[in-house]
């Protein structure tokens, strides 16, 4: 039997199960599932399943939950909603009164019927307290539930149906330490939980539902109560875009095709991560405002559309270049080729979760990590500071950015620092923060789902201060150490990609053999600056001909001292070695040296620089 008509058939004995004396069956009421249709969004029917058990009747809605929401007209028609339209229209029809409150708006009613009712209840109270609640609109969270709390329970008692809607839940339960909370905010948390698990309104048709885009910014009791459901609505993958495209264009199909070079099955495979909203937004722009879309502006439009939704915390990279761009570092470079082949073949079984990156500071970690996203041709985002004085907020930052690239597969994701950024399981001081930030990021990095959908690069300087947890098989599983160029060949490749870089053109010969074979290493971000300040001495020299000259570029380099930290350095590069998973990747003489030699250098460097 079709899912959803079983959900129609046996949903009422099932409910009726808990029904007590001569209360009548409970009734959820939801018609869409009675049309058995394919467009009943599957968290809906998740909601339903879930009701109809019999334990539940109070459920978080949380994700994209400021979008619109794809019903079905009686006719089999499609329509788009918002959230609360459709779960007080579609979801909740037959339910004879739905309360909805916001703190903008106080509380609400769907129908006048139950407006009246309540407003009746409100001024029959007024009169037996002294009160003049009827005359206000009732914006108070802990006022406006206890109210609502009585209005519940005399309706229920006399066999109504109820459904309560509580939009922007993290106004009226936020997260915060226990001892942070008011008296009043403990009145509006134990009201909703007496909703939960008050067998009065178990054993009634009664449904809460709480949305919020953030479980963090939520009270973690109440999230984490067995009462309780969290429903998690997704971004439209890219059949639901598809289909929205079409039913867009549905009355003006030349118009879209006079007007854009993207067909609608490129527009729906290349908008994911965004929501209805702003595909809408993109269709609006080329369907009423004539602006002809090309790929170019659709990938412009989309980059701009979830940056804005992340609020600034995810950047996209600039992927124009290839690994044939990167100088030295050709181990690392045939591994990465490597998995770019894998993906192209559709080999993403094969692709490690995600890389740990790691050298001393100016080895070009970045800018690998970032050709290496334009080998493959998948976009790179990069996660900014989404860390908060506010508490709460970080958690809430990170779980909308990670909701956002659950949306965006195939993406490749950039987190430089990563020592610093991503926290540690016994992180103190910070009131837990690094603590959970941790524990997301971990768990998002070990979902098997993810497997050569999403890649994470961790880039650091220090992997030794990153946590174990976060190093291991199943989430940074490759480790890719880069160090400085330690043969002239090594060198003489990266000084030829720095002076393309800088717009020279010196012959080998005029190169000074103390920059390719000398003691002294040099980075690739010594190199250009070297380079730079060639050209500025060149410059200074005045005249027509401001050319680097062999003699210019032999005086600079004979000045030039660069910016050495040798015991930070050595660290970084000690570090590197010994987080490597390959044998290969490491140069003469540290392929070699053994492992216990290379964690007792590591704990006296770490010793003398703190």
């Amino acid at each position: 039997m079709d899912s959803v008509h079983a959900l129609t058939q046996t949903g009422t004995s099932d409910r009726a199960d808990r029904a007590v004396g001569d209360q009548p069956a409970p009734d959820l009421g939801i018609p869409l599932y009675e049309r058995t249709t394919a467009h009943a969004p599957a968290w809906a029917t998740t909601l339903a399943r879930k009701y109809l058990g019999g334990t539940v009747n109070q459920f978080i809605l949380h994700g994209n939950v400021r979008d619109l929401v794809q019903a079905t007209q009686p006719d089999d028609q499609l329509s788009y909603k918002d959230l609360i339209t459709f779960l007080t229209e579609e979801l909740f029809q037959r339910r004879q009164a739905i309360a909805v409150y916001s703190r903008a708006k106080g509380i609400t009613f769907q129908n006048q019927a139950s407006r009246t009712d309540f407003d009746q209840y409100l001024q029959a109270y007024d009169t037996r307290n002294g009160t003049s609640y009827a005359r206000q609109r009732l914006q108070d969270p802990v006022l406006a539930l206890q109210l609502l709390d009585q209005y519940f329970r005399l309706r229920l008692h006399d066999g109504k149906r109820i459904a309560c809607i509580i939009d922007f839940a993290e106004t009226v339960i936020p997260m915060a330490e226990t001892a942070a909370y008011s008296p009043a905010d403990r009145n509006a948390i134990v009201i909703l939980q007496q909703w939960a698990h008050d067998r009065f309104f178990l054993q009634h048709d009664f449904t809460a539902c709480l949305i919020a885009e953030n479980l963090s910014d939520l009270n973690q009791q109440h999230i984490q109560s067995p009462w309780t459901g969290e429903i998690l609505v997704p971004m439209p993958n890219a059949s639901d875009r598809l289909t929205m495209v079409q039913w867009h264009c549905r009355n003006q199909p030349d118009d879209f095709q006079a007007h854009s070079e993207v067909s609608m099955e490129n527009l729906a495979d290349n908008t994911a991560g965004l929501s209805f909203v702003q595909l809408r937004s993109i269709l609006a722009d080329t369907l009423t405002n004539r602006v002809r879309l090309t790929f170019e502006k659709l990938s412009e439009m989309r980059k701009e559309m979830i940056e804005e939704a992340a609020f600034g915390m995810l950047e996209f990279v600039a992927t124009d270049y290839n690994l044939d761009m990167v100088a030295g570092h050709r181990e690392a470079k045939k591994h990465l080729r490597q998995a770019a082949i894998a993906l192209r073949r559709g080999r993403r079984d094969v692709i490690p979760m995600g890389y740990l990156v790691s050298g001393p500071v100016g080895t070009g970690k970045t800018f690998l990590v970032t050709c290496f996203a334009g080998e493959i041709g998948v976009p790179m985002v990069k996660l900014k500071n989404f860390r908060s004085q506010w508490q709460g907020q970080t958690e809430g930052n990170l779980e909308k950015i990670l909701y956002l690239l659950e949306a965006m597969p195939p993406v490749a994701v950039m987190i430089d620092e990563a020592d610093a950024a991503l926290g540690n399981r016994s992180a103190q001081g910070d009131s837990g923060v690094s603590q959970r930030v941790f524990g997301q990021i971990a768990t998002f990095m070990s979902n098997t789902k993810h497997r050569g959908r999403i890649i994470f690069f961790l880039i650091t300087a220090r992997p030794d201060l990153m946590p174990i947890d976060l190093k291991r098989q199943g989430r940074a599983e490759e480790h890719l150490a880069l160090f400085y160029p330690s043969t002239r060949d090594l060198r003489l490749e990266l000084l030829q990609v720095m002076m393309r870089r800088t717009g020279l053109d010196i012959p080998v010969e005029d190169v000074p053999e103390a920059l390719l074979n000398g003691e002294c290493t040099y980075s690739g971000a010594d190199m250009e600056a070297l380079l730079t300040r060639a050209k500025f001495r060149a410059a200074a020299l005045g005249g027509e001909n401001t050319k680097v000259t062999a003699e210019v570029l032999a005086h600079v380099v004979d000045d030039f001292i660069p910016p050495t930290y040798p015991e930070q350095v050595e660290l970084q590069t000690l570090a590197a070695v010994l987080e490597s998973t390959s044998r290969d990747l490491l140069p003469a003489p540290y392929n070699s040296m053994p492992r216990d030699e290379v964690s007792r250098r590591i704990k006296e460097l770490t010793l003398m620089i703190d």
